[in-house]
């Protein structure tokens, strides 16, 4: 490290261009970029998705995995869509709706089905599969919305519903962009700076920031020339990018301004670079493991997401490692020259509160506990699915379409849809009359004309009662596929609640061995960097009960609706978003590390000085408090930003990783972390010889509690300035 830091100073002209050349190309790419991004979910290999391409391949305008758009007609009052004379209108609505028959649709005009139409007989709702839909995808409704209204007389209305429709929380798809976000969370970010550092070093950061954000967005281009890259990749970059470069940087800058106090010049960098910059490497790999392990899972997006996400610490270490000793030793003084706070990084009110958890660390040990615990309870009620329609939009006029089919006794699973290819159309009369059978089916309809079968195949439309999200959807798509599954003529199931039950499946057959590898691997490299395995063990226990507290704030709030209608207008969901787990496991992991790792690093040096568990305790807390907390409100800033983001999945996700950052931060790091210290007492700091040898580290030197170094400098009292 110390060599490192030497050659970026003596080329910091070169250093300092490479890294501008390279972030103005990327922030000059990045619209190309996000325009290269994918935009599907898919699961190859799995029966849903299989069936799914197969249909996409002979049906136009199909895709499996995508629910329809649903326009709702309502006749003037006193009269009704029922009968011979609204069939008629609705047959002509609903080729206006197939736009030329661009999209297959279903309803009442085609089906002669009774099913879509609300008790009064007033409404109807119509089923338009238009295929893939989504982020960054232009949006179907404005055309069919129109092409229905032009077909409709005088006095009847139409408004438009549909899961894609309600994904948004105003229903219109408005929302924040990535760039919008990125800038709010570094407002936030800075705001946090410029009380840590009280001084205009508080820019130091966010400038490393500005730099690695769209260097990791260059190098995603990159990416996309190999394999296909989720969309939700570019806010895991944008908004996670400006926290994970800005906690690097800050644990870095406030390291070289304890040095300055004891060394000049460029040797306060290279000191600090040797004690902060190693934490950074250590962090930066433990966050790129949890990301990658995204790569083992046997779902491609998935993949592309570990890929993608596993630029951003790789590209925030860089940055820390090279262009920040430049910027510190160039103008850091000077940014600092005019403090309006003449301390470093030592903090009364967090030296006391070490010092009180080292005294009580019993009380703080059984405190931390149950409160982890009591997060943790709700867990065990988790429901993974798609969310429950009524908690998608409380507003506009997809709302208030599903208000009219709800009123109308039409269960909201319609707009769910599973669907059933068999191999002859002469063969669908029967399997649909077996399948309408089922219980909690609201109608099972047989192709209706020639959009139903093509190539010699034809679609079974099977209308769930419930949702997919609902208790009773998972149980549901098994009795279909039950009820086909020993029929030669059927060629498969597909639909969205089909491919969640397979996404499902896949991550619960891999999750399991995933975890385990993931904490082994974590286990090893934190050894190396604490030097003994107790640290490594409580950091990996911990950080899995850190991350299972997020998940019980997670059902909470969204699947429970326990300040969801407070915090996003929104009732509760009644299940978490399918993939949303396990990518806040993927970020959470490798995260909270981060602070264990500022945290542990701070106290082993002072341990190694001093040979006393009690004052390690407290310097660590005392000197790494403030950093933590900040790091932890930045990244949460930047969370927050990311749930004004459109899309309702991205606020699921925005809200697991922020509950994990300040669990993790406040309540793991800041009581249990030091209280379990003091409790082991000199057992933290013993790695036997064997698994020194294995671990290829020096073995640490055989101190006894009280005992230090004779040669150790004695340690500054907390608020020296």
């Amino acid at each position: 490290m110390r060599a490192l830091t030497r050659w970026v100073l003596t080329h910091r002209r070169v250093v300092v261009l490479g890294w501008v050349c390279v972030a103005a190309a990327g922030g000059a790419l990045a619209s190309t970029t996000t325009s290269r991004l994918g935009k599907t979910f898919d699961l190859p290999g799995r029966p849903s998705f299989e069936t799914g391409r197969r249909l996409a391949a002979l049906y136009r305008g199909e895709a499996g995995g995508q629910d329809p758009t649903v326009p709702v007609i309502t006749a003037p009052a006193r009269r009704t869509l029922a009968g011979s004379s609204g069939r008629v209108l609705l047959q002509r609505v609903e080729l206006a709706a197939s736009e030329g028959g661009r999209y297959r649709v279903l309803g009442y005009g085609t089906t002669g089905s009774p099913r879509f139409l609300t008790a009064d007989g007033r409404s109807a709702f119509i089923l338009v599969f238009t295929g893939q839909q989504g982020f960054g995808i232009p949006d179907p409704t404005p055309g069919i919305t129109a092409a229905v209204q032009a077909a409709l007389p005088a006095g009847f209305t139409e408004a438009t519903t549909g899961t894609n429709q309600l994904q948004s929380s105003t229903g219109t798809g408005g929302g924040n962009g990535v760039f919008v976000e990125t800038v709010i969370g570094g407002l936030g970010a800075l705001a946090v700076l410029a009380v840590v550092f009280a001084s205009a070093l508080a820019v130091l950061p966010l400038i490393m920031a500005i730099v690695a954000i769209p260097t990791a967005f260059l190098l995603l281009l990159g990416l996309t020339e190999l394999t296909t890259v989720s969309f939700v990749v570019q806010f895991l970059i944008g908004l996670l990018g400006l926290g994970i470069a800005i906690d690097y940087s800050l644990l870095v800058t406030t390291r070289w301004r304890e040095e300055t106090l004891h060394r000049p010049g460029e040797e306060a960098v290279v000191a600090a670079m040797d004690t902060a910059g190693r934490s950074v490497v250590f962090s930066g790999v433990t966050v790129a493991i949890g990301l990658l392990a995204l790569v083992l899972l046997p779902v491609p997006f998935l993949h592309s997401m570990g890929w993608g996400g596993v630029l951003i610490p790789l590209v925030s270490v860089a940055v820390a490692l090279t262009l920040l000793p430049v910027c510190l030793a160039s103008f850091g003084p000077r940014l600092d020259r005019h403090r309006l706070r003449r301390r470093d990084s030592a903090s009364p009110p967090w030296f006391w509160w070490a010092r009180l958890v080292d005294r009580r660390r019993w009380p703080a040990a059984i405190a931390g506990l149950v409160i982890i615990g009591a997060l943790i309870v709700p867990l065990f009620s988790l429901n993974i699915g798609d969310p429950l329609t009524k908690s998608l939009a409380r507003s506009g006029q997809p709302h208030q379409a599903l208000q009219t089919v709800r009123s109308g006794g039409i269960p909201t699973g319609v707009l769910d849809p599973i669907l059933v290819m068999v191999r002859k159309p002469a063969d669908a009369g029967r399997v649909a009359a077996r399948l309408g059978a089922l219980h909690s089916v609201w109608a099972s309809l047989p192709p209706s004309g020639p959009v139903d079968a093509r190539a010699g195949t034809a679609l079974i439309t099977v209308l769930p009662t419930p949702e997919t999200g609902a208790p009773g959807g998972t149980a549901l798509v098994d009795r279909v596929r039950a009820a086909v599954s020993s029929d030669p003529a059927v060629l498969g199931v597909t639909g969205s609640g089909p491919q969640s039950v397979d996404f499902n499946d896949a991550i619960d057959s891999s999750f399991p061995l995933l975890l385990a590898l993931v904490a082994l691997v974590t286990f090893v490299v934190l050894a190396r960097a604490f030097r003994s395995l107790l640290l490594a063990a409580k950091a990996v226990l911990l950080n899995l009960a850190s991350l299972a507290a997020a998940y019980g704030v997670l059902v909470l709030i969204w699947q429970q609706g326990h300040g969801g209608q407070a915090l996003f207008g929104l009732p509760a969901t009644g299940a978490i978003t399918f993939w949303v787990p396990i990518v806040m496991f993927a970020f959470l992991f490798g995260l909270a590390i981060d602070y264990e790792v500022f945290i542990l690093s701070r106290m082993r040096e002072t341990y190694d000085h001093t040979g006393d568990t009690s004052t390690a305790v407290i310097e660590g807390i005392g000197r790494t408090g403030r950093l933590v907390t900040s790091a932890a409100l930045i990244l949460t800033l930047a969370f927050v930003a990311m749930s004004t983001a459109p899309l309702s999945f991205l606020k699921m996700l925005a809200t697991g990783l922020a509950a994990g950052i300040l669990i993790d931060a406040f309540i793991v790091r800041a009581l249990l972390v030091p209280a379990l210290v003091s409790l082991f007492g000199h057992w933290n700091w013993l790695l036997p010889t064997p698994a020194a040898r294995l671990l290829r580290v020096a073995t640490p030197s055989p101190l006894t509690e009280g005992q230090s170094h004779t040669a150790a400098a004695t340690l500054p009292p907390p608020g020296s300035s």
